[in-house]
């Protein structure tokens, strides 16, 4: 299959697993960055090779094979990234910019080489699961955003969820980790901000950064 149909099945569903299920082709087409009709036209074809099932004004929903596509894609994708972040020690946005070129270039084969190599991890260096060679996520997923946290509890950091630059640069500089304990001081609600303490720091978020940041009780 060519990129253009990895990466839109990859989209819808991911698209409908964290995005408040809104895969329509407008959407799809933001995600991609793609014009609405361009998306609509991708959709029929897929439909017609039933990856997917279209309707006028609906939501995109993935056929079975499209699904098994879908996962097929994302497990070299999030393979990629802990084979990068082990061996280069790169950082979250660099190994998500290559792994999204390196996936679609990955045989089966390799996949689960690498997945052997690195000890068939259950979860990539943001903190996303990672699909083993079935197209399976074997994990549980009880984490919610760090928006929901209560205050006075510790959590360990989960996931983190963004694909932007500067939101892993902030992360990295202040110690907010896949796998680090924080600890939340104060939830203003009124002004969707969130007091936390990392390493003995104390840091003021705002929604922006704790609706990406997913966390799970310490209890």
């Amino acid at each position: 299959m060519s990129t253009a149909t990895e990466n839109f099945v990859k989209a819808i569903y991911n698209n409908n697993s964290h995005d408040a299920h809104n895969t329509k082709p407008g959407n799809i087409a933001k995600k991609l960055g793609i014009s609405s009709a361009a998306a609509t036209d991708m959709a029929k074809k897929l439909a017609a090779k039933d990856l997917l099932h279209y309707q006028k004004y609906q939501e995109l929903q993935l056929t079975e094979k499209g699904r098994k596509m879908a996962m097929n894609i994302i497990r070299k994708h999030r393979l990629w990234e802990a084979f990068l972040f082990k061996m280069f020690d790169m950082s979250l946005h660099d190994i998500h910019k290559e792994a999204e070129l390196l996936e679609h270039q990955t045989s089966d084969l390799l996949a689960n080489k690498m997945s052997e190599y690195l000890g068939h991890p259950k979860f990539d260096p943001h903190g996303d699961p990672i699909p083993n060679a079935h197209g399976e996520i074997t994990t549980t997923d009880t984490s919610f955003p760090l928006s929901q946290a209560a205050a006075g509890n510790t959590y360990i950091i989960s996931r983190l969820t963004s694909d932007d630059k500067e939101f892993f640069e902030f992360c990295a500089q202040h110690k907010l980790k896949y796998g680090h304990e924080i600890k939340v001081s104060k939830q203003f609600k009124n002004n969707k901000m969130t007091e936390l303490s990392v390493h003995n720091n104390t840091i003021l978020l705002n929604e922006d950064f704790t609706t990406l940041i997913y966390v799970n009780s310490t209890k």
